[in-house]
């Protein structure tokens, strides 16, 4: 379980494919704190340290990873959210988030608000993933408010910190991005959809 909130940004040092798995090694400046079997939300997937070595960390995607998120197309020297899985009596910042991810999204517009940069975003309709005007959608692993939601998109506006500290400042239009929807939501929509 993780909340959103980004700890620090990684670099893919190393990326080797084993069948239809790929490893990913990333500089940290938290690999320090991390073990092995411990959980980390990679742009908002959820994989698991299998080996540590100094200051760099590997994880595996397995092929369904690679195929439902945007971490296969991630390069060496590219640059990843990380968040580490939320100690239980920790205060919870962000949102629930889960670290699976339900689709990829793609990025349609940047904009400057002047002391804020909206982006917005669509997605597939045919997923029944759905937003609405104020709920919470984690996009890339850091959770955000929605803003302007329609039936296939959405804006969030991201403050000067977020953007700094996160993917958010390499972000450009038609960027593939990690949507993970709100929990509850997805539940009342798969209830939803049961009664008809």
């Amino acid at each position: 379980m993780f909340t959103g909130i980004i700890e620090t940004l990684g670099v893919v040092t190393k990326l080797e494919k084993e069948k239809e798995n790929v490893h990913l090694t990333i500089k940290s400046d938290i690999t320090n704190e991390l073990k092995i079997d411990q959980s980390v939300a990679h742009n908002g997937v959820c994989l698991t340290v299998v080996a540590i070595n100094n200051d760099e960390y590997t994880v595996t995607a397995i092929k369904e990873t690679l195929d439902k998120t945007n971490i296969g197309k991630l390069s060496k020297d590219a640059f990843v959210n990380l968040e580490r899985a939320m100690k239980l009596g920790d205060r919870l910042d962000g949102h629930i988030v889960q670290g699976h991810v339900d689709e990829t999204g793609v990025c349609t517009q940047v904009k400057d608000e002047n002391g804020s940069t909206v982006y917005t975003f669509e997605y597939s309709s045919d997923k029944n993933n759905v937003t609405i005007e104020k709920g919470s959608i984690t996009i890339n692993g850091v959770s955000l408010t929605v803003v302007n939601s329609t039936k296939i998109g959405f804006s969030v506006a991201i403050i000067p910190y977020t953007w700094e500290n996160t993917t958010f400042k390499s972000l450009q239009v038609g960027d593939a991005v990690n949507l993970e929807f709100d929990v509850i939501g997805k539940y009342v929509a798969r209830l939803t959809s049961l009664k008809d």
